[in-house]
């Protein structure tokens, strides 16, 4: 398995839109406007490959000096559990120090709390409801 970043636009870019949609937004009858993908410039955007098939994603964005928000983690359904998603996170943990921030920030769907725990990530905050779903904010400190 490959970890990389990637370019915005590229075609490895565009797989890891497919693949937030089908695991992040198809489910919930929702899909990506082209203002919101237009942001993702300014973001590092990082993927796990099997040759030239994406198996995850998640990307990072400067929240402030000190903070990196994690944001669209994403694994294919058929390899969750099989470590993709914690290779992800080791290595978007890895570019946030690179780039000297102290923190990840990251609002988690409420399921999946327990995996971002297990990484040393500690929820702050009360519950609240964001794209119809339970979230809480949770953090780790680098």
């Amino acid at each position: 398995m490959a970890l990389k970043i990637l370019d915005y636009g590229s075609p490895e870019y565009r797989q890891m839109v497919r693949l937030r949609n089908d695991i992040l937004r198809k489910p919930l009858g929702l899909a990506f406007l082209p203002d919101e993908l237009e942001h993702e410039k300014e973001h590092i955007l990082i993927g796990a490959f099997e040759e030239e098939k994406i198996l995850g994603c998640c990307m990072l964005v400067r929240e402030n000096q000190d903070t990196a928000r994690l944001r669209q983690m994403a694994v294919l359904n058929t390899l969750q559990g099989k470590g993709i998603g914690r290779a992800l996170m080791a290595f978007a943990e890895n570019i946030a120090r690179d780039k000297r921030f102290g923190k990840i920030a990251m609002h988690a769907r409420k399921t999946a709390t327990g995996f971002y725990e297990k990484l040393g990530y500690e929820i702050v905050g009360e519950e609240f409801e964001e794209i119809t779903l339970p979230h809480v904010v949770m953090e780790k400190k680098l």
